[in-house]
């Protein structure tokens, strides 16, 4: 999978998460694929519920580290 973009969040607490993930695929075109990088638990349920609920697709999430987690994320959702 190629990934088009990544973001790192760590440190950042909900809402910010979400509000940064959707900010970036905004930019990105339809069928890019983004790679956010997570430590807050709470983000880890709500940037891909969120994200789906707004129209992208959330390809996995899983557990990188101790600490981190990895969210891939498809940009399906344009607002033009």
């Amino acid at each position: 999978m190629k990934i088009d973009r990544e973001i790192n969040l760590k440190g950042e607490e909900c809402p910010m998460p979400f509000v940064r993930s959707k900010l970036e695929l905004e930019e990105m075109q339809l069928g890019e694929i983004l790679r956010i990088i997570v430590d807050y638990p709470p983000a880890v349920k709500n940037v891909p519920k969120s994200l789906e609920i707004q129209g992208d697709k959330v390809l996995s999430v899983k557990k990188i580290n101790e600490t981190d987690w990895e969210i891939i994320a498809q940009k399906e959702y344009d607002m033009e």
